[in-house]
């Protein structure tokens, strides 16, 4: 069971993420979170880097879906301008956020990926529906409760899955 806890992969941010590889590998569709992956969890707009990186998505044929357990009005404060398609209220690690993100993209789950920045929503999320999981390290340590929760929780969870080898990244 903690084995879907288990990311495929685990870079230090987006920008490690090697683009080329994931295109290569048949990859044509990108589901991320918002809050500490995209963004900092209090950031009212993206940063340039973010843009360019969102451009050479699109130059390279991604489809881009940003999927958020926050409010409407914060995930649209960042999508909108982006012209990036979103969900909010997401219910992470519900299947149906991601389900419902796979059909309004129109990817399956072997075209996509999942990236974020929290093992108890984005990764076992992703994972239980089969897709390809990538988790980021968190871009800010601000952080609201229920996501200091999540990290209490995922602070007992790593220990587990390095000794079971299901992690081989160093702290």
């Amino acid at each position: 069971m903690l084995e879907l806890f288990a990311p495929n992969l685990y870079v230090s941010s987006i920008y490690e993420i090697d683009l080329p590889a994931l295109k290569k590998a048949g990859v044509t569709t990108i589901i991320t979170d918002l809050d500490n992956t995209l963004v900092e969890s209090d950031s009212i707009e993206a940063t340039p880097k973010l843009i360019k990186w969102l451009d050479d998505l699109q130059e390279m044929g991604f489809k881009v879906m940003i999927v958020s357990n926050n409010k409407r009005t914060r995930v649209a404060e960042i999508a909108v301008p982006l012209t990036v398609p979103y969900i909010h209220k997401a219910k992470k690690p519900t299947k149906n956020s991601f389900l419902k993100a796979l059909k309004q993209i129109n990817s399956t789950v072997k075209e996509t990926v999942v990236i974020g920045d929290q093992l108890l929503t984005d990764v076992f999320g992703g994972n239980r529906l089969g897709l390809y999981t990538i988790l980021v390290v968190p871009i800010s340590k601000k952080e609201g409760l229920g996501t200091k929760i999540n990290r209490l929780v995922e602070k007992m969870i790593f220990p587990w899955m390095k000794k079971r080898g299901l992690i081989t990244w160093k702290d």
